[in-house]
């Protein structure tokens, strides 16, 4: 261990010599190391009453200082030479020079880890006053004097074991916090590129649409014909090209641009674009840079990529799905005309919007004409794989264009506010539908604009009650991007339904931006990790990790965790294993009418009668 003393008096340098060279023997020392183990150390053996004698001997330097300038400059002296002292032991009285406050201070400013002792016979200062200035407190020790030899030898051992056990601890928080550094980074970053993924390239884009919502400009490219390249020279050359575009395309657009991989050969740009002008120009450069001749393998290729673009300003009360479908619809409108070429998105292109119009008109009706109807799908118990409650699915069947599903015509609902007669005829019908089911619940999805109703708490208190359905047997879903549209609200209306008894379920975790830290402020009882997870559980170890640490952190916080869209035996294992507590997927059951719902239910109940008899 290394010590310094600061002490004007030449009489008491050598009292402390005398402390630190022999003055209780041999026996003395390693039971003061003892006691520092015990102390300070997390080793198991410290309580074995063989530890002293395994206890390590610390070879003592004591350095010396006559005045409070000359401590300072040792101090500074000794971190420059990566030989720092463990404790200081400062007088407080020291003239003509500083004294030991202001040397106290003056050495903490410079090292924020040295243990410091503050030896006085008077009262100059307080301790408050001094551990304001030299902090924090749990640093800061006090002797008087005169002070006996042990108890100096004491705090030298007690507090250098202490240093050292709170270097170790800096490290592995260091250590932490790059690993975490590095999940987050992975997490928001591709891999062959090193480029933003699409995760993050959403959250960007939503992000720069709420700060400057008529100036963003949005690019999406893709490499034209890259499976031939591909299937001709094989992934690594596809690869290599990839990440030859990107650089490229990072050299040529502006320093506050995002370029990000989305997947596969397609990259997606976000920039600041006052209006469509700018935005050509620069998508125009974006398609000559990936549009060369290459060399792979030794063989020239000629690679050409096509474009699609808007301008935020054009698109007035988008949100960023809808402005990414459009650059989207351009971009192919490129490829359609040629390739190679860099398309803005106008509403001609837009071919789908009679068919969402049609769907709008005909959504209006489908209530009244009873075409509406619910699936439910199963969600079981990961030990016993138990039924224990149905998640309630939209369906509709519409007599003029048949069956439609869910995400074309939800997503189109909430658009032209359909969602609140929808969403009030769902409510309805899964908890009248579920008083077939007593012992499991029903779980009813909620869209954001639902969870934004001030009558939602009321309405559905009334249908519970109306069913006689207890409440804590209706689980509602909603999503991250609903959890976090309006942060206030969404917590109050939690609060409030959970405080009802009602369950609450956090839906496609992982696709958003929420993360636990968040979720743990919100009123939630379960979360339902995204089936883009699951999809590569067994070949993906990044998702099987990603899956792990969300299980381990909800199950930390309490939480009950779904893994939806488990398919097969590999699945269920692998998330068995990482004790996901409850399962939901085709591999249990398809969702099904209520008819059907009720046998199932029915089923599940005599098996448990005949497992538990």
């Amino acid at each position: 261990m290394k010590v310094l003393i600061v002490d004007d008096e030449a009489v008491l340098h050598d009292a402390y010599r005398r402390s630190f060279e022999a003055s209780a023997g041999a026996v003395a020392d390693h039971s003061l190391e003892a006691m520092a183990n015990s102390l300070f150390s997390n080793d198991s053996s410290a309580g074995n009453e063989n530890s002293a004698q395994a206890a390590p001997e610390q070879e003592l330097q004591c350095v010396f200082a006559s005045q409070g300038l000359q401590g300072v400059a040792q101090v500074e002296q000794s971190l420059a030479e990566n030989t720092p002292f463990q404790v200081a032991f400062i007088d407080i009285r020291m003239p003509p020079g500083i004294d030991g406050k202001e040397t106290a201070k003056r050495i903490r400013a410079i090292d924020p880890s040295i243990n410091l002792v503050i030896v006085s016979a008077y009262s100059d200062h307080g301790i408050t006053e001094i551990a304001k200035v030299a902090g924090p407190p749990d640093k800061i020790f006090y002797i008087s004097k005169p002070f006996a030899a042990d108890e100096v030898r004491q705090m030298a051992v007690a507090l250098s074991r202490r240093w050292d056990v709170d270097k170790l601890l800096e490290q592995k928080m260091a250590e932490l916090a790059a690993s975490e550094a590095r999940a987050i980074h992975i997490a928001g970053h591709d891999f062959l590129t090193g480029a933003p993924n699409r995760r993050a390239f959403l959250f960007e884009l939503a992000e720069r649409l709420k700060k400057t919502p008529q100036n963003v400009g949005l690019i999406l490219l893709d490499l034209d014909r890259f499976k031939h390249v591909n299937d001709t020279f094989g992934h690594a050359a596809g690869d290599e090209l990839i990440a030859s575009a990107y650089m490229r395309l990072r050299r040529i657009v502006p320093a506050e641009a995002m370029v990000a991989r989305l997947g596969g050969d397609e990259f997606g740009i976000i920039l600041h674009a006052s209006d469509a002008e700018e935005a050509t120009a620069i998508s125009k450069l974006t398609v000559d840079a990936c549009s060369t001749l290459s060399t792979i393998h030794g063989c020239s290729v000629n690679i050409s990529a096509s474009a699609g673009f808007l301008v935020s300003r054009d698109h007035h009360a988008r949100d960023a799905a809808e402005l990414i479908r459009f650059a989207d619809i351009a971009l192919y409108a490129s490829k359609r005309e040629g390739r190679n070429r860099a398309s803005m998105f106008n509403a001609e292109m837009d071919e789908s919007a009679r068919f969402r119009r049609i769907v709008e008109t005909g959504l209006r009706s489908a209530i009244a004409k009873n075409e509406l109807s619910l699936k439910y799908q199963p969600i079981v118990d990961r030990e016993s794989l138990a039924i224990v409650g149905f998640e309630a699915l939209a369906r509709w069947n519409s007599a003029e264009h048949g069956e439609i599903p869910p995400k074309v015509f939800i997503p189109i609902a909430e658009e032209g506010n359909l969602i609140h007669d929808i969403g009030d005829w769902i409510m309805r019908t899964a908890i009248a539908e579920s008083r077939n089911w007593p012992n499991q619940y029903v779980s009813i999805n909620l869209s954001a604009r639902q969870l934004s109703r001030p009558d939602l708490c009321d309405k559905l208190v009334k249908l519970a009650a109306q069913f006689e359905v207890p409440n804590d047997a209706i689980q509602l879903e909603v999503t991250e991007t609903a959890l976090f549209d309006n942060v206030e609200l969404a917590a109050s209306v939690l609060k409030k339904l959970r405080m009802l008894g009602f369950r609450i379920a956090l839906d496609d975790f992982g696709t958003g931006y929420s993360t636990m830290f968040n979720v743990k402020n919100f009123a939630v009882d379960c979360i339902k990790i995204d089936k883009s997870f699951i999809d590569s559980l067994g070949a993906d170890l990044h998702s099987s990790a990603i899956v792990g640490s969300i299980t381990q952190l909800a199950r930390t916080l309490g939480l009950s965790v779904v893994a939806e869209g488990v398919e097969t035996e590999i699945q269920c294992q692998a998330l068995r294993v990482s004790s996901c507590s409850h399962l939901q997927g085709y591999l249990f059951g398809k969702p099904v009418p209520a008819e059907e719902t009720f046998l199932l239910s029915n089923q599940a109940q005599s098996d448990d009668r005949r497992a538990r008899g």
